[in-house]
């Protein structure tokens, strides 16, 4: 496992692995920002970093007032 600088970025390759593993399957609903928050005892900050990543890196996409999904493509 690589050196995080980071916890922002273990849970993004830990929630990019369960996208990758099929718990999250395209057009899923991932967990909410509070649930994400309670799940890894982070600050919405952080959380909104994970979410942020994971954006950055294709695989996620932000629907207003929904929430995050897994891309479809």
């Amino acid at each position: 496992m690589a050196p995080y600088s980071s916890i922002y970025e273990r849970i993004a390759d830990e929630m990019a692995e369960r996208i990758a593993s099929g718990e999250f399957p395209p057009g899923a609903k991932l967990p909410t920002r509070a649930e994400l928050c309670a799940e890894y005892e982070v600050s919405d900050f952080v959380a909104d970093r994970v979410f942020l990543t994971l954006k950055l890196r294709g695989l996620t996409e932000t629907v207003p007032g929904r929430g995050v999904y897994v891309k479809k493509d």
